[in-house]
């Protein structure tokens, strides 16, 4: 009876080393995906967790299209491409003077009550993706786009609220400067921006904006960037 102790415990030493073994996996692709960032424009990296858009990731942005600009403007200028659904105001002429390289950038202005199935299908073939939902989505529907985005190694910027986002950047305060204290011609416009991690818990981050600055260019004026960084803007 003595000599079956050991083949008693072989199950469970293997059980125990499958479980080992899963974890170190799953650790590894965890590593793997957020190793794999965007590049992303200096001025706007401490407003992100890890100091990057990752790719296989959503993000909401509130308040300001011209956030959005900025956010593409990196992934851009460094050959991805991107595209834009259901924003029929975003201007192309805006967007290449962001840096965005409109040969590769592609605009569903109109996607109709389609635009989740249009937008998984651009999912499939674009690194990052911007949309702004006329409606809120179903959490089954929400659930597949986020497994697609993993799989395709797409990053996502939503235009208002979203579920299960990286990070939800917002115009918190703004205020515009100018001849007669702003009254007369308007020259540049300062806003600070709050960025509120997964699940509202964590570090918050904030940072002091020119958009645009005085000499209409994107201005980051305190964050943890050492040294002003520039990026061109539009009112």
């Amino acid at each position: 009876m003595t000599s079956a102790a050991p083949h008693l415990r072989e199950p469970v030493a293997d059980r125990a080393q499958v479980h080992e073994l899963q974890t170190r996996i799953r650790q590894m692709q965890a590593t793997k995906l957020e190793s794999r960032t965007l590049q992303t424009h200096p001025a706007l990296s401490p407003l992100l967790p890890g100091g990057a858009l990752k790719a296989g990731a959503a993000y909401s942005v509130r308040g300001s299209t011209t956030l959005l600009m900025a956010m593409l403007a990196g992934p851009s200028a460094a050959g991805a491409w991107c595209g834009v659904i259901g924003m029929p105001d975003f201007g192309a002429e805006a967007a290449g003077r962001f840096g965005i390289d409109l040969e590769r950038l592609v605009l569903v202005p109109h996607p109709g009550d389609d635009w989740l199935t249009v937008t998984a299908a651009v999912v499939d073939v674009l690194s990052v993706v911007v949309v702004a939902p006329p409606s809120r989505a179903r959490d089954g529907d929400i659930a597949r786009l986020s497994a697609r985005l993993r799989q395709r190694e797409t990053t996502l910027i939503v235009a208002g609220d979203w579920p299960q986002v990286e990070a939800t950047l917002t115009v918190a305060r703004s205020g515009w400067d100018g001849l007669g204290t702003g009254n007369g011609y308007l020259s540049s416009r300062r806003v600070t921006v709050e960025s509120v991690p997964r699940g509202g818990s964590g570090t918050r981050r904030t940072a002091e904006l020119w958009l645009p600055a005085p000499d209409e260019r994107f201005l980051a004026e305190r964050s943890a960037v050492s040294g002003p960084t520039r990026l061109e803007a539009v009112v």
